[in-house]
């Protein structure tokens, strides 16, 4: 709510003529270093969109706001970055669900129930809906978001084919090292997790201590890792959600009348990174399949295999995984978007 009251004052302000001059915010104002971490590698498309937000930013605000990111994990995986913006070593972080789920559990509605979304219109609508609930959450939190963005689908990449549930259950999976609950859930279904953190994905690979990671594309075109997995399933597992928060704390040395532009900037960053995202994860799957990724593509039949194993643990997902309030006001807003029309297959 905070935000959108923010948007709708830049609004305002346009409407009215009004600026607040370089002169003024340099004169009021010191300068303010935000820094923000991310897992995503430097020299990516999301590096480089984060990068001109922070132009933008120092431009917007008469120069007086310096953002500094630490791209690539170079702060620790997503748990460490949270818990030094908690401690103020850190003020703002690009996290996928995971990491903002150390903030506020809520967030997990939107990556961690499998193959719920049937397409990315479903992911967009439901998050739409959802977005202010968990923005008030994350506020109470002292937490400001400044985007959503997502990154495509979750798909599995593997070191031996694979297409039937069984398959994948002959395979050490990765999981995140955060998540007892996730390792758990791979557990009682029959499979084989190993918890690792996201850092240890390619050491992990080359030790053997893993033989398939659940990854959008895109990470593994990033990171080379089909040339350690070199088998793809094509199914669409979850998608790979994501947002930029800050401090409260922090956001409060921001100059008063720098913030509305600010998030109008960030705004835009975080559409240009979704875009980039998407498209970029389709693309990578033709990239990789050229220098040999095996693509297994999944018919109807072989959909509801996976489906039936999902649905014998829809229970331990909702309340341990995801909380119980947001799994099922979650799975009634894409029970109403289909019921409306949506929701068709792409």
């Amino acid at each position: 709510m905070h935000l959108m009251n923010s948007r709708i004052g830049l609004c305002g302000l346009l409407a009215l003529g009004l600026s607040v001059t370089e002169t003024n915010l340099r004169a009021a104002d010191p300068t303010v270093n935000l820094r923000l971490g991310t897992l995503a590698p430097s020299g990516t498309s999301y590096h480089k969109s984060l990068l001109v937000m922070g132009e933008k930013w120092k431009e917007a605000s008469g120069g007086v706001v310096k953002l500094t990111i630490f791209p690539g994990g170079t702060q620790g995986g997503e748990a460490d970055m949270v818990g030094l913006m908690q401690t103020g070593n850190l003020d703002a972080g690009l996290l996928t669900a995971v990491g903002l789920s150390e903030i506020e559990p809520a967030v997990s509605a939107l990556q961690s129930m499998p193959m719920s979304f049937r397409n990315l219109d479903e992911v967009d609508y439901v998050g739409e809906k959802l977005h202010p609930l968990m923005e008030k959450r994350l506020s109470d939190k002292g937490y400001l978001v400044l985007f959503w963005t997502d990154s495509g689908w979750v798909r599995f990449f593997t070191k031996r084919p694979v297409l039937h549930p069984d398959d994948l259950r002959k395979h050490k999976i990765f999981t995140w090292a955060g998540n007892a609950h996730e390792y758990d859930l791979w557990k009682s279904a029959g499979f084989h997790p190993v918890s690792l953190e996201t850092a240890g994905i390619a050491q992990g690979l080359l030790a053997g201590t893993i033989d398939a990671v659940p990854m959008p594309p895109l990470f593994g075109l990033i990171g080379q890792l089909d040339t350690l997995t070199k088998h793809m399933l094509e199914l669409n597992w979850a998608p790979l959600v994501g947002a930029v928060v800050v401090r409260k704390k922090s956001w409060d040395h921001v100059p008063a009348g720098a913030r509305a532009a600010m998030l109008a900037i960030a705004t835009e960053a975080g559409k240009q990174i979704t875009a980039n995202g998407r498209l970029e994860s389709e693309s990578s799957v033709t990239a990789m399949a050229r220098r040999g990724l095996k693509v297994q593509a999944v018919t109807p039949e072989v959909e509801a295999e996976w489906r039936a194993v999902v649905e014998k643990i829809q229970d331990e997902i909702r309340g341990k995984i995801v909380p119980a309030d947001m799994f099922d006001e979650a799975q009634k807003l894409l029970k109403e978007y289909r019921a409306s029309g949506g929701g068709k297959p792409k």
